[in-house]
């Protein structure tokens, strides 16, 4: 028997936003040659919804199958009422700034 683990798939991009993030990294390395200090110029953020659950991770959905046994698929819990947004803007250093707003659906 084989320990398998669940796969869970990233979000999917369309061409459109793999193209924009290539230009947006060719134009960052051409500023960044011959600047030792351009990354650490660099402030950028990412904002998340934080939902009132925890998920289980992969290694904890896997199972013992058989060798060639189908994967398992599992459903993703429901949501809960309370969910949190979350802002982080960070910097080469670490964490600039983080807000959490919280939010409660009735």
């Amino acid at each position: 028997m084989l320990r398998v683990r669940t796969k869970f798939l990233p979000r999917m991009f369309t061409g459109d936003h793999k193209e924009n993030r290539i230009e947006i990294s060719q134009e960052l390395l051409t500023n960044a040659h011959g600047n030792e200090n351009f990354l650490k110029n660099i402030i950028t953020g990412d904002e998340t919804w934080v939902y009132g659950y925890d998920v289980e991770t992969k290694i904890q959905s896997s199972k013992w199958m058989w060798k060639g046994s189908p994967r398992p698929k599992k459903a993703r819990m429901s949501r809960s009422k309370i969910r949190v947004l979350l802002i982080v803007f960070f910097d080469w250093k670490g964490i600039v700034v983080m807000n959490l707003y919280h939010l409660v659906r009735w």
